[in-house]
């Protein structure tokens, strides 16, 4: 009986629904219980005739059909299987050695349980999160990502199923002994508790599989459980780069360390120098008397509030040979920058848990990659179960001895069911009809006509009718029975039965070959070793037979005409000959819809010219149909081809043997419109819709195998200077391209042909591998030599070499030993780019997959990263099964804590995805209270795990939630504001930001990943060259496509709310953010510091936003800390794609610089010495990252097919190329730059847009916290201040730049001396309008107005609005309680450190009456430099110029003689700077023809002149520079005094 039907009588419930488990339609289920009765009043028929008769039927018989095995194990069912001798005669077991097809390498042992949990590679599970599970065998169609564009077949059809059989098999013949088996190889699927499935197939099927779990052994191996430096369970504190710590000398930095050994904490100083084992050695000292048996490598410093450790000598990693230096901590730096105390832990070795360390157990574990958790939101999609396929093979083999006992010619039902039977199978078996299941289909009796198929088109298909038509009449009819033995016409059907037998295992056997199921044919008698045949001396030309296009969607037909393949080969993305393309054939139908070809694709191509890593990518194009009405010829010159899905495969596998035998590929959907993101090499199985292509590949009696040519051994080396001056020129300005993206043919040739004379440097290596006319294995020796002797490039520079143009497998590995040298937090900040890198690898396992999981074996901070950038890739339907694996071979390396960890993670993740939609979702209002509700989940969640690591930041562990401190932002995300109860109870509490991206919304935060990554390479690039912009870079993770996680930055407020403290339009005003950081640093000293800050962190962020073209730069996009750094979030918009209304771009400026930003920097409303700091910072840094555009662009062009919208083309690319303009000199570059300050300073359109974003959020206003004072760091209150008795205003003086401060008298409760405040009339009057926010409907003091006539800054005006402000005063001290004693009037009184200053402070200068004849006029800064007989002057800045008589400031310019010249030609001059004694100009003016000689009696004579009406001009200072030291070539940077006029 078959295995339903001994469920079925064992009484197990729910049988109905097995079929639904096993795959199988409801639509054939019908059919196939009609086909079973007529199979079982057949049998009662036969049972009635006589007894020898039918014993004599039995005999006879010779047919040979598929036998079912059915194994016994106890991992497949869960009661035991009967034992052979109760089976029934009919059914026939292998014996228990049978071998599988595929031996597998090593047995996997049985694993213990771990904490209820099944599987050991699954931690102990909650109780059902609700999140989203799919049973075993179910398909979750839901669940399918399928990429955009056309979809290659939409009909969703599932095989069609047939229920088991109620018939008992009699005795069959066994003449024939190949056997259908569906054995299986594990157990079946099982499901963990929150969705994630584990593969229980043995890999081995797949060779390539098996080969990869072996490096997985081997790479362990060298890992061992017991080596501490690599396997410390503990996250090491990461190491600043060598360019962090070179600016400058080591400082002095204080340092706190907190110990049990010590009751207080213990304060000191040291040198930036200090190692952590001296400082642990200094502490012991202080606790212990005796240090004799005490070892200083038990004990380790931990960084205080984070899970993180300092690495002493004995545990520093990748055998750095030094200790780690309080200077050389990320954590240390950070603290220097942001001005924080370096807090550090001294604990002991033995008390730290290390539960993320590996185990012996780990160790021990066989590395199956199936048997990893493959930790993703969708279940993995099985194809036909063993099950299923046991049930069809049942009712065919039913079918097919009906047929063959029938007495006479077998009746049309009988046939019927045959075809139906056959075509359950094929339908289950990826719904291909091979053409030897076609014709032995053909060769059967005809049927009704209501049962014969469509008259086909093909010509193929017409010859397999007429075909059955012949057999149709050879065949005897019932009147001439006498004439023919019965017994010649059985064994005439035997045959047919056996051919169509043999077709069906074929298939089985293809089926096993190309898809992942769960079981395999009987083992066949294999081949020996073939003989090898070089493919480098293979002269045959390449070709294939392309037969059909199978399981196409039903609605084609009624959509195109003619369908035809595009066959290319190609290397590189680079076409190695034309495309091929077969003859256009329309829809033909026997048992399923298929367009057959049959034809022979030939390329004329020798093998021996293919490239190793070749590419045949094959196109199905359609022809649609023409539209009713339309004539044809017109409907022809409409219409064009369609592309409705392609393939790509190498033509190599990964043992480089030529692809032989007959292959089932699955085609992707064609995208709409032209992208250059990766191809898979792999076709597409994982849909269940896919539309398969059948390909015969020649499968000579030889292995055609790609071997490894040795390098040559020499290749010529030039230097570039033996160059002509031609060609010189030539190269370099194919050299200023950068990448290899934008070489035309003609630039290719001429590296090529030059190549000998760029070895000296590195930057070139990939342009030149680029120019390569060819990889084929003749030309490999000279390509690899190459390589080997070249300059040995950077790890920076090797990230060009990884792209998907150079697929040559020896390449990539030499690109990947050259980065073997990175550093951990480097190469966690280029993670991205080799993740992605992985898509351009030809095999799954490669040189950098190995590099990958070797260091993060190493490393806990790379495994966690790799892991979530692993799993976000998940979601890429063309690459999913390479991370699977790749992602699975991570979980095997890492061990069980990790993984549990991580799963930990995942939960969480999950359920912050459903609070966030839940908040989402409510009501405005109610939003608050659906946080509150939808958190308590995480309550949960911790008391059943306790801790659980951030996936921002390994060492950030916490241990609970804070619900009342979490919040949301009222944005269109609407992010949630989360804070985390620290696990370390000294630490503070860790607040991040949880973004979901709704459906409709554009927002992805792998955008802000990758920008933050590069501006995170800015920076570290700008410390290598020794400048320090202080940049404040916050972590961001996507979690998934639509969520992720980003660090919020303490004591920040966003540009808005600081300009909103002035009033809705503040954002117009100059004096916000100067007052704001006043307000937080009221000592000078600070002031100083945080405006420092500023300009730094500014002068970073106008170049990193610039060059990456960052849009939707609001006020609410820009953050300022209180120590002066400012920094941007929400990189939703980036490389110039700005934000529109209509035509008009919401982003007119080239980066957000305005007024208030350079208030700050000068100190006031007019340009300052500061300025020039600042300008001069600006085109430093973008010089500096200018001399990189090739990292950028690399960088960037590895994105490409990471799938982010606003980078998926090489245009995307060259907006950063364009931005930073490679081909110009660093003066240009100057000049340029210095223009775009100038442009984004005087755009109105910036503050208009904070103005307009100010009103649109004022809807919010209502969620907001209550107003408060702009000028007060803090609120204070009548409780904490006693209350005010009396206020007076009792004098007034000089304040702020003009205004004037007034002094009032404050007297309180208990206090016997009154203080003293100073306050403007401004603050008075913010005052005001904040009381009238306050309290809207309450009768307030009238308010003094804001204009006075005649002099208002006089002192009669001074003195009428002392009397009046004493006035509203008094008024408001007598208001009703709630006004008079509420929080704002108590802030605004309490006194501010300035107020303790002997007189109010001024910032503006000191005016100086104009002087001609003064000594201090000013100085110029030029920058002057001689080359190729010309000579640069670049006027930069002027400071300190005299005002002119009437106190105006001049419209200073320069104007240039080089003298000697008497006749007045050499005159040279600026543009004029309005209103300003501080000019910046960064203007270049140039001396033609000037010989080298004539520089020792030449000087420049420069004049500063104040540019008047008409010819009456001042000249404000002059200076004579002599040229006579300057050396060709040499660089003049230098302030020159301007001298008094002689009179």
């Amino acid at each position: 009986m078959s295995e339903w039907q001994t469920q079925k009588e064992g009484g197990v419930s729910g049988s109905r629904a097995c079929p639904d488990s096993l795959g199988l339609s409801r639509k054939e289920l019908v059919l196939a219980e009609a086909l079973q009765m007529e199979y079982d009043a057949l049998s009662r028929l036969k049972q009635n005739q006589k007894a020898p008769a039918g014993e004599r039927a039995l005999s006879d018989s010779s047919l040979t059909l598929p036998a079912v095995y059915i194994p016994d194990g106890p991992e497949l069912n869960e009661r035991s299987p009967p034992d052979a001798e109760t089976l029934p005669s009919g059914i026939q077991t292998f014996p228990d050695n049978t071998s599988p097809a595929v031996p597998p390498r090593n047995l996997i042992p049985p694993l213990p349980p771990r904490r209820g949990s099944e599987n050991p590679w699954l931690p102990g599970r909650a109780p059902d999160t609700g999140l989203h599970k799919v049973p075993p065998g179910e398909p979750d169609c839901d669940a399918v990502d399928d990429p955009p564009g056309k979809s290659v077949a939409q009909n969703h059809t599932l095989p069609p199923q047939v229920p088991p059989r109620t018939y008992l098999p009699t005795a069959k013949s066994d003449k024939n002994r190949r056997r259908a088996s569906a054995e299986p190889v594990a157990s079946g699927l099982r499901t963990s508790g929150f969705g994630y499935q584990l593969f229980q197939v043995l890999e081995e099927r797949d060779e390539e599989v098996a080969a990869f779990c072996h490096m997985l052994d081997v790479l362990r191996l060298a890992y061992p459980h017991c080596k501490r430096s690599t396997n410390a369970g503990l996250v090491w504190s990461p190491r600043a780069g060598p360019e962090e710590t070179r600016c400058g000398p080591y400082p002095a930095i204080k340092v706190t360390v907190i110990s049990a050994h010590f009751e207080e904490p213990l304060i000191f100083t040291c040198d930036g120098s200090s190692t952590a084992d001296l400082i642990i050695y200094q502490m012991l000292c202080y606790t212990h008397e005796d240090l004799n048996h005490l070892d200083v490598n038990d004990y380790l410093l931990r960084v205080c509030g984070y899970d993180e450790y300092l690495q002493n000598m004995c545990v520093c990693v990748r055998a750095c040979g030094s200790c780690q230096t309080l200077a050389g901590s990320e954590y240390v730096q950070q603290c220097l920058k942001l001005d924080r105390d370096v807090r550090l832990v001294l604990t002991r070795r033995d008390g730290i848990d290390t539960e993320l360390a590996r185990t012996k157990d780990d160790d021990e574990l066989a590395s199956a990659l199936n048997h990893g958790i493959l930790l993703q939101e969708r279940p993995i999609k099985q194809t036909l179960t063993r099950e299923a396929l046991t049930v069809l093979l049942d009712t065919f083999h039913n079918e097919a001895e009906s047929f063959t006992l029938a007495e006479a010619e077998p009746a049309p039902p009988r046939v019927e069911r045959l075809v139906q039977s056959v075509k359950a199978l094929c339908s289950s078996l990826a719904g291909v009809e091979t053409p030897e299941v076609t014709v032995a289909l053909g060769r059967l009796p005809p049927r009704p006509c209501r049962l014969q198929p469509k008259v086909l088109k093909d010509a193929s298909a017409l010859c397999v009718q007429e075909n059955r038509s012949k057999f149709a009449c050879s065949r005897p009819s019932r009147r001439s029975s006498s004439q023919y033995p019965v017994r010649s016409a059985c064994r005439l059907t035997e045959n047919l039965v056996e051919r169509l037998t043999a077709a069906i295992l074929d298939l089985v056997d293809l089926y096993c070959a190309t898809f992942n199921a769960d079981f395999h044919t009987a083992p066949h008698n294999r081949p020996g070793a073939m003989p090898i045949q070089e493919a480098g001396r293979t002269a045959t030309v390449l070709s294939f037979n392309v037969y059909a296009a199978h399981r196409l969607p039903v609605t084609w037909a009624a959509s195109y005409e003619s369908y035809f393949l595009s066959c290319a080969l190609s290397h590189g993305g680079v076409e190695l000959c034309a495309p091929q393309h077969t003859s256009k054939q329309m829809v033909n139908k026997y048992l399923f819809h298929l367009v057959v070809w049959d034809q022979r694709v030939t390329f004329p191509v020798q093998i021996s010219q293919l490239p190793r890593e070749t590419q045949l990518t094959v196109t199905l194009y359609a022809s649609s149909l023409l539209p009713p009405g339309s004539s044809e010829e017109k409907g022809r010159q409409r219409r064009g081809a369609e592309a409705l899905g392609w393939v790509t495969l190498p033509l190599f596998d990964f043992r480089h043997v030529l692809m032989r035998g007959r292959k089932l590929l699955g085609l992707w959907p064609s995208a709409a419109g032209s992208s250059i993101n990766a191809r898979s090499g792999s076709p597409n199985l994982s849909q269940l819709d896919s539309v398969i292509l059948q390909v015969d590949f020649p499968s000579p009696p030889f292995q055609v195998v790609f071997g490894m040519p040795p390098a040559t051994d020499f290749c010529p080396r030039y230097d570039f200077s033996q160059l002509d001056a031609e060609s010189q020129v030539v190269l370099r300005n194919i050299l200023h391209k950068k990448a290899f993206f934008w070489l035309t043919a003609e630039d290719k040739r001429a590296v090529w042909e030059k190549k000998a004379f760029l070895q000296a440097e590195s930057s070139p290596l990939p342009l030149v591998l680029a120019s390569a006319p060819c990889w084929q294995w003749a030309c490999l020796p000279e390509l690899y030599a190459l390589l080997k002797q070249w300059a040995c490039p950077g790890h920076l520079d090797a990230l060009g070499l990884l792209h998907d143009s150079f697929p040559d497998q020896e390449l990539r590995r030499t690109a990947v030993k050259w980065m073997d040298a990175i550093s951990e937090p480097e190469l966690v900040d280029f993670l991205p780019q080799l993740v992605q890198a992985v898509k351009y690898e030809c095999y799954l396992d490669s040189s950098l997959v190995r590099f990958l999981l070797r260091r993060a074996i190493q490393d806990l901070s790379v495994t966690q990263q790799l892991f979530w950038l692993l799993k976000d890739n998940l979601q890429d339907s063309q690459f999913r099964a390479r991370y699977q694996h790749l992602l699975a071979a991570l979980l095997c390396c890492a061990g069980r804590g990790v993984r549990e960890q991580l799963d930990r993670q995942c939960w969480m993740v999950s359920i912050l995805t459903k609070v966030a939609q839940s908040v989402r979702d409510a009501a405005s209002a109610a939003r608050q209270a659906a946080l509150r509700d939808a958190l308590e989940e995480m309550k949960s969640f911790f008391s059943i795990n306790g801790s659980c690591r951030l996936p921002l930041n390994p060492a950030l562990r916490v241990r609970g939630i804070c619900i009342p401190a979490c919040s949301f932002f009222n944005s269109n995300t609407v992010p949630l504001k989360l804070t985390f109860c620290n696990f370390d109870p000294l630490g503070d509490a860790i607040s991040v930001i949880f973004k979901v991206r709704p459906p409709v919304s554009g927002d992805d935060l792998r955008q802000d990943m990758l920008t933050l990554q590069v501006i995170r390479i800015m920076n570290r690039i700008w410390l290598q060259e020794g400048l320090d912009m202080r940049m404040v870079i916050f972590k961001c993770l996507s979690t998934g496509r639509g969520r992720g996680m980003v660090e919020m930055i303490p004591q920040a407020e966003t540009l808005r709310k600081i300009q909103v403290e002035h009033g809705v339009t503040g954002s117009f005003k100059d004096r916000p953010l100067a007052d704001w950081l006043q307000k937080h640093n009221p000592a000078e000293e600070q002031y100083d510091k945080a405006v420092e800050n500023f300009i730094y962190s500014c002068a970073g962020c106008c170049v990193a936003t610039y060059v990456l073209g960052i849009c939707d730069r609001h006020n609410d996009n820009i953050m300022l800390k209180t120590s002066g750094h400012m920094f941007h979030i929400d990189f939703g918009r980036f490389l110039g794609h700005a934000q529109m209304f209509g035509n008009i771009k919401r982003d007119r400026a080239p980066f957000v610089f305005t007024s208030d930003m350079a208030y700050v920097i000068n100190g006031g409303d007019k340009p300052s010495s500061r300025f020039h700091d600042f300008v001069d910072l600006c085109c430093e840094a973008y010089n500096i990252i200018r001399k990189h555009a090739h990292l950028f662009v690399n960088l960037l062009g590895l994105m490409l097919s990471c799938g982010i919208p606003e980078l998926s083309d090489v245009d995307d690319l060259k907006y950063v190329y364009d931005a930073l303009r490679p081909h110009e000199s660093e003066a240009d570059a100057t000049m340029y730059f210095t223009r775009l300050i100038e442009t984004s300073l005087g755009s109105v359109a910036t503050k208009l847009n904070f103005f307009i974003h100010n009103l649109a959020q004022m809807k919010f206003a209502c969620g907001e916290d209550v107003p408060s004072l702009s000028f007060a760091p803090r609120v204070h209150t009548a409780q904490s201040d006693r209350v005010i008795q009396s206020l007076y205003v009792c004098a007034h003086g000089s304040g702020h730049g003009k205004a004037h401060t007034y002094a009032v008298k404050v007297e309180r409760d208990g206090q016997q001396e009154a203080q003293l405040v100073q306050r403007t009339f401004e603050e008075f009057q913010e005052l005001h309008s904040k009381l009238r926010l306050l309290f809207p409907s309450s009768k307030l003091p009238s308010f003094p107005g804001r204009l006075a006539m005649g002099r208002s800054r006089g002192e009669g005006a001074a003195e009428r609005r002392k009397d009046e402000l004493n006035g509203y005063v008094r008024q408001l001290l007598h208001a009703v309680q709630d006004v008079a004693q509420c929080d704002l009037v108590y802030t605004f009184f309490h006194p501010l450190p300035r107020d303790e200053l002997p007189g109010p402070s001024s910032s503006s200068k000191t005016e100086m009456p104009w002087s001609p004849s003064g000594k201090d006029l000013g100085e110029v800064k030029l920058s002057i430099c001689y080359r190729n007989e010309k000579l640069f002057i670049m006027v930069m800045h002027i400071r300190g110029l005299q005002p002119l008589q009437d106190g105006t400031d001049p419209d200073p310019y320069v104007k240039l003689y080089l003298l000697p010249d008497p006749q007045k030609t050499s005159k040279r001059k600026t543009k004029a700077a309005r209103r300003t004694c501080n000019p910046t100009y960064n203007e270049m003016l140039v001396y033609e023809r000037i010989p080298h000689g004539d520089l020792q009696r030449r000087q420049v004579h420069v004049r500063v002149l104040a540019d008047g009406t008409f010819w009456d001009n001042t000249l404000l200072g002059e200076a004579l520079v002599p040229l006579g030291a300057l050396v060709p070539g040499q660089r003049w940077l230098h302030w020159h005094p301007l001298a008094p006029v002689p009179q």
